[in-house]
């Protein structure tokens, strides 16, 4: 059985997840930890619990959910995934990063794609990656069927969607991927999404004011 553990860091208010089993094998998502507290947080964490990360993956590269990735690379010497439709747009972070007070932005190296259909594999568990373009080009998000869950990233919020306004994003896309990728789920998945608290799927198709 998958625990999820959630953190909010930077001042996107972001939720980063450590996704963990009864081996002690760890996942990290989209890590957005950028202050020393912070980063403390999540190391104090991960030893108190005794885990080991194994990898660390990506909804998709936008500022907000990739402050952390190239610190918990060093740190635990693990690799890091991301959709190759966003390598890009992970590569452009530190054009603009100092637009909002990030000045040093440590670009990450990738070490592989993630793709649509994968399986992501860590301790006895298992996600299944599922494509939900729209807020980004390479937006994925990862799917527990054994626990009823999905890390969504920014795409599907309580009452709420994701911004299609930002470079590579598209609306109907967006909306697109919410109704054809994480509708199709039972209504009893839980939604831990990129920002604010989580949902479930049944509660957003009844009433998500984007889909009434």
């Amino acid at each position: 059985m998958i625990t999820v553990q959630t953190f909010t860091f930077n001042p996107f208010q972001e939720n980063t997840y450590v996704l963990y089993d009864e081996t002690g094998e760890a996942v990290i998502i989209d890590p957005g930890c950028v202050e020393k507290d912070e980063y403390q947080e999540l190391y104090d964490f991960i030893e108190a619990k005794g885990l080991k990360p194994v990898e660390i993956i990506n909804t998709h590269a936008h500022i907000d959910h990739v402050l952390g990735v190239a610190a918990l690379k060093r740190k635990y010497n693990i690799p890091f995934a991301l959709h190759q439709i966003d390598e890009p747009y992970l590569k452009a972070v530190k054009t603009y990063s100092s637009n909002y007070g990030f000045y040093q932005f440590d670009e990450p190296e990738i070490d592989r794609y993630l793709k649509e259909g994968e399986i992501v594999k860590f301790g006895n568990s298992e996600l299944e990656i599922i494509f939900v373009p729209g807020h980004a080009p390479g937006h994925v998000a990862f799917v527990s069927h054994a626990d009823h869950f999905v890390i969504g990233g920014d795409v599907l919020f309580y009452m709420s969607i994701g911004r299609s306004d930002l470079p590579g994003g598209n609306h109907e896309t967006l909306l697109k991927s919410i109704r054809t990728q994480m509708f199709t789920l039972p209504d009893d998945y839980k939604v831990y999404a990129g920002h604010m608290q989580a949902t479930t799927i049944g509660f957003e198709k009844k009433n998500n004011p984007f889909f009434r």
